[in-house]
């Protein structure tokens, strides 16, 4: 009986606390006022560093079956203490922050919580037991802490940073759809026609080992006329990925200028040309795979009309920012030319308007 009662004033205290970090959380679902005072951000690490610490605590406390229950009470009520002052510090260090910014940081803080919570549940669920499974649980679950104080301290703590990275993983998307690109080639090439750039096509598709027979046919059987669209759609998917990348080197040139992190005009900007970003990885996506065969030419003018558009909002943002921009206005450019070779491309071919009008027909007899 005496074991009965102590878990249940175990789950109470657990439950009590839980309420109370949850409500916590509701509170700080909002970016806070400008007007506060911001936290460093060395009062979050410092934090992080004491949970890390109070996670190796309350492990060897919930594997040793010795533990009194004062003992893990205790430790469970400092170690909710500290998770509710994470939350509050890491929420005042975001003062001045953008939607990214803030999002990123409010993820890793509420991912230590959430490892948190699973561990101190785990404890209290083996309080007392000697079962073995127990013993193997807990020093995981305290690792699943450790590894995610590791991570909020890697966070980003500017607005530059945390959309550069952002910016930074649709640059890997797009580069890993160029690579499938570069992998396309016809059916069949005829010696006496064969074009330098197909001799390149092939020569990049024989330097990657098929995983599978199906995979290493896929793409392989384009008509000479989808194999010239193809190889236009990679040049003009190659500049764009120049542009992401040019983009990147421009706001990490801003990161000279601090006077720019308190200005709203140029977090509203950076998070434009985000969103900008992420939505050229899509359109990359979509014309990707309008590529393979039988090919979707309406869709690919409209996915290469869309980045292009893009493009074009990208290099008025940039240009707002700051002047100096030449390099990366060249890649638009750039981007530009490929975009209109690879239209006019499209735009010979009769099937783009033919095709739909074919559609609406209808025959009498």
């Amino acid at each position: 009986m005496m074991g009965k009662a102590a878990k249940e004033n175990l789950n109470r205290t657990l439950n009590k606390n839980l309420d109370t970090i949850q409500d916590t959380i509701q509170l700080l679902t909002d970016v806070p006022a400008p007007s506060l005072e911001k936290i460093p951000w060395e009062e979050v690490t410092t934090i992080t560093d004491q949970i890390s610490k109070q996670a190796t605590i309350t492990g060897m406390l919930g594997t040793d079956t010795t533990t009194e229950l004062k003992q893990l009470e205790e430790s469970m009520e400092t170690y909710f203490k500290m998770l509710q002052g994470l939350l509050l510090l890491s929420h005042g260090s975001t003062v001045g922050a953008g939607p990214t910014l803030f999002s990123c940081v409010n993820a890793s803080a509420k991912q230590v919580v959430d490892c948190s919570i699973s561990l101190l549940k785990e404890a209290v669920f083996s309080y007392g037991s000697r079962s073995a499974n127990h013993k193997l649980s807990i020093p995981q679950l305290a690792g699943t802490v450790w590894e995610a104080c590791d991570s909020l301290k890697k966070t980003p703590t500017t607005n530059y940073t945390a959309i550069g990275r952002a910016i930074t993983q649709v640059a890997v998307s797009v580069r890993d759809v160029l690579r499938e690109l570069k992998e396309l080639k016809p059916a069949f090439i005829d010696p006496e026609e064969e074009t330098p750039e197909a001799v390149d096509a092939e020569t990049s598709h024989q330097s990657h080992e098929d995983d599978s027979s199906s995979a290493g046919d896929l793409g392989n059987d384009l008509s000479p006329e989808e194999m010239i669209i193809a190889q236009l759609a990679t040049s003009f998917v190659s500049d764009t990925l120049v542009v992401i990348k040019e983009l990147l080197r421009f706001i990490t040139s801003l990161l000279k200028h601090p006077d720019h992190n308190d200005s709203r005009h140029s977090i509203n900007s950076l998070e434009r040309l985000l969103e900008l970003s992420k939505g050229i990885g899509v359109e990359v996506d979509n014309l990707g795979a309008c590529l393979y065969p039988p090919q979707e030419l309406p869709a690919i003018k409209v996915a290469s009309e869309n980045i292009c558009t893009a493009v074009k909002e990208m290099k008025t943002l940039v240009q707002s920012l700051q002047d100096s921009s030449a390099r990366f206005c060249q890649a638009c450019e750039s981007c530009s030319e490929s975009v209109r070779k690879l239209q006019s491309e499209l735009g010979c071919s009769d099937a783009i308007e033919l095709v739909p009008a074919m559609q609406n027909l209808s025959v009498n007899m």
